[in-house]
């Protein structure tokens, strides 16, 4: 059969709860997860396919069939994420996949595009997505808005005891007072996670049974800390350290070093652009930096609606050709407005243009990942210096979050 005819009797259509079994196993054959994998981190055979059920049952679930087999996947789950204090609906891209036989024939192209018309009539303006190909998601328009930095501490360096008016307190990793303090860091810090059960659910996912959870309470009796972590021939590995104050973040580190007779060292990851080396008494610590997760604007009238410019003297404009290589609605000569009150608006059209760039460049400049200097500098911003100027007016200097992975 021509490789044309194939592609005739493929059908495009929602992947529902009755698919279960064909989902999970076109996941496990793309990212070759075998039985030992599941059974490791504490899986047994069939739990996987009933625990991602809620997945179907919840996302928005699109497939390519060959008559009853599923061939070609993505999910994209209702997400919530803060940006610069706002609220943003966020459709998280996921289960990306198809079965080699019927590679190159532009399935998962029109999957996509298909999911991200689908994430616009959500009024979803952001995808966020963790990249399994770097070059791949660059070309469908999305850009990395967060890193992630792995550091290891001795034994030796760990920080001396402070004094601090709390109390540590071991726990379950399902205590509610562990969401309490994650809702609050998450409120307050711009690209995070606002997570819901379905994305508790899929953090924990594929985490090891003896996962240990220790929560900081201030001298008030208040949660405002907390790890998640195991211990593991001597290594103290941190799966999440989240903390309100320096206050928290000093009692979370007592506790560590209070396991200093019980190990030889700890591994863990940050988020931010502050790196640990620079808290330690003694910062000569192995840290080891890598881009983390990628995002691109779905519906960019939306999403600059609902942005928080910097507030401004006066009101301000500029007219910026957008380029989007899959999303129509994205791509063309818009003209973008901000008033005092950093109120932004854009609208199609417009007169000479005064900055061009892509909505991946857009993504991680309005994300504050890349500052719209350094995008010029580089060449992916292409602006006069008084357009670049404004821009690195109008954009909110904070560095993105983001700690989850789904």
């Amino acid at each position: 059969m021509s490789r044309q005819k194939l592609h005739e009797k493929l059908k495009m259509k929602e992947v529902e709860p009755k698919h279960g079994e064909q989902f999970n196993n076109l996941l496990r054959y793309v990212f070759n997860i075998t039985n030992h994998d599941l059974q490791t981190v504490g899986w047994e055979n069939g739990e996987i396919a009933q625990a991602k059920l809620p997945v179907l049952e919840q996302a928005d679930v699109l497939g390519w069939f060959n008559g009853d087999q599923l061939i070609s996947q993505l999910a994209v789950y209702p997400f919530q994420v803060n940006i610069f204090g706002k609220a943003y609906e966020m459709g998280g891209l996921t289960g990306v996949g198809t079965y080699p036989e019927y590679s190159n024939l532009g399935l998962m192209n029109k999957l996509m595009r298909q999911a991200l018309a689908n994430m616009r009539d959500r009024k979803q303006s952001i995808s966020y997505l963790y990249p399994y190909s770097i070059p791949y998601y660059r070309n469908k328009g999305w850009e990395f808005i967060s890193d992630k930095i792995s550091f290891e501490v001795k034994d030796t360096q760990l920080p001396k005891l402070k004094n601090v008016p709390g109390n540590m307190e071991r726990v379950t990793i399902k205590h509610a007072d562990i969401k309490r303090v994650y809702d609050r860091f998450a409120l307050q810090t711009h690209g995070a996670m606002l997570r819901s059960e379905l994305a508790w659910e899929e953090y924990l996912r594929w985490d090891l049974e003896d996962m240990i959870a220790a929560i900081y309470y201030d001298a008030e009796n208040q949660p405002t800390g907390y790890l998640l972590y195991w211990i593991d021939q001597e290594v103290f590995y941190l799966k999440e350290i989240v903390f309100i104050n320096q206050e928290s973040w000093a009692g979370l580190w007592n506790f560590i070093s209070a396991h200093f007779s019980m190990i030889t060292k700890v591994k863990g990851h940050t988020y931010t652009d502050e790196p640990l080396a620079f808290l330690l008494d003694d910062g000569d610590i192995k840290e080891t930096i890598i881009p983390y997760y990628m995002a691109r604007i779905v519906d960019v009238s939306l999403f600059v609606e609902q942005y928080p410019f910097q507030k401004q003297e006066t009101d301000g404009q500029l007219t910026i050709a957008l380029h989007d290589p899959m999303l129509e609605w994205n791509h063309g000569l818009f003209t973008l407005t901000v008033d005092k009150s950093g109120q932004g608006q854009l609208v199609k059209g417009g007169e000479a243009r005064d900055a061009e760039l892509d909505i991946q460049t857009l993504t991680t400049m309005l994300m504050g990942y890349k500052r719209p200097s350094y995008l010029a500098r580089i060449g992916r911003l292409k602006a006069n210096e008084a357009a670049v100027e404004v821009l690195e007016q109008w954009i909110r200097r904070q560095h993105p979050y983001f700690s989850d992975y789904f």
